[in-house]
């Protein structure tokens, strides 16, 4: 039988250790234009779907050495062997069909069966099949788009930024005053534009399971320090100061954890940018302190975070309420970075009084 997706026959893996059975399954399914495999028990069967995955697996649960419910949590045990949906042929009560669904079949039909009922089970079943195929092979032509449209962006940007950076050291010709600033704000918003489209980039690359991280030992200390300083130019344009505490008297210690130190950069630089940007007076304070786990704690004094807003505000694609809001992926990145070293991220906030963004992070062994 052709199936929804174009030029594809439905393959069937058969698997019974009677082979009356088997040779009854194939007669009937073949006829309707299927291809049947048939294999006379569990082990051979999944060598079978390991080297030839099949679209649909009838699969009987009484079958000596491995029975069926055995093969079924093997199938759905191995992460490297995509969904296929597990028909179980069963002759028992309803007990049998419950332990068949809990380990992770998806239908079942009673043994002796009718041959048009058993028909209309395997067609169900493979237009779920087809559906979630379907589905991800949209996600990964989504993937794909966004993958290249992020680098396709990115590389005129970098472009546009140097050949400003030129213009601004006046490498070409003198320019005016009112120029140079006309100049800075377009860098600003070409780097605004760079940050989204790079976050959009490692968010798929999460989504896509193509996140590579390599984990060392990394002193948040250090890192904290490090993009402060990177970042205060900003906060002096704005009146602001950046105060770092630790509490620990061995302060060259505090921090050391296990992880990828370019991601944790991106989230401390996130997380600072975004104190800076929502604050236009006091101070952005940043504390680390270690417990069970190691704590960074960025204190801002500014405009605060709605309270409908505090329950989403890591969910990607939510942008807040006030108008300097941006993509609505800084955050959403920063939680996937945390969360893939196995730590949290929380927020609280008072409008009008600012908010805290704790980060805690296990502890290097």
């Amino acid at each position: 039988m052709v199936s929804l997706v174009e030029n594809h026959i439905d393959r069937i893996l058969a698997i019974d250790d009677t082979l009356d059975n088997l040779i009854l399954l194939q007669t009937i399914l073949e006829v309707e234009g299927y291809e049947v495999e048939i294999v006379p028990d569990g082990k051979s069967g999944l060598e079978h779907i390991a080297q030839s995955p099949p679209d649909i697996i009838l699969l009987d649960v009484m079958m000596p050495m491995m029975d069926g419910y055995e093969v079924t949590r093997h199938i759905r045990n191995n992460p490297d062997i995509p969904y296929i949906p597990i028909l179980l042929l069963t002759a028992f009560h309803e007990a049998s069909v419950v332990e068949g669904l809990d380990a992770g079949a998806d239908d079942f039909i009673r043994k002796p069966f009718d041959q048009d009922e058993l028909l209309a089970r395997v067609r169900s079943l493979l237009r779920l099949k087809h559906s979630i195929d379907e589905q991800k092979k949209m996600a990964r032509q989504r993937e794909d788009f966004v993958s290249r449209l992020t680098h396709d962006l990115r590389t005129p940007l970098v472009a546009a930024n140097r050949m400003l950076n030129l213009f601004e050291q006046e490498l070409f010709c003198k320019i005016s005053t009112e120029m140079k600033q006309a100049i800075v704000a377009m860098t600003r918003s070409n780097s605004n534009l760079l940050e989204m489209v790079n976050n959009l980039l490692e968010v798929y690359r999460f989504d896509a399971g193509k996140k590579a991280l390599q984990f060392e030992s990394c002193n948040i200390k250090q890192i904290v320090e490090e993009v402060a300083q990177e970042l205060i130019p900003l906060a002096i344009e704005k009146g602001l100061n950046i105060n770092i505490n630790t509490s620990s008297e061995k302060s060259e210690n505090t921090g050391l954890v296990m992880g990828d130190r370019l991601e944790l950069r991106r989230v401390v630089n996130n997380l600072i940018g975004n104190a800076i940007k929502f604050t236009d007076t006091g101070s952005i304070d940043i504390s680390i302190y270690e417990t069970s786990m190691v704590t960074i704690e960025f204190k801002d004094t500014g405009y605060g975070i709605a309270p409908e807003d505090l329950g989403t505000i890591f969910e990607r694609f939510r942008q807040g309420k006030n108008k300097r809001a941006g993509s609505g992926l800084g955050l959403h990145l920063s939680r996937r970075i945390i969360e893939s070293h196995k730590g949290t991220i929380e927020v609280s906030s008072q409008q009008g009084k600012g908010s805290i963004f704790t980060v805690h992070i296990p502890k290097s062994a």
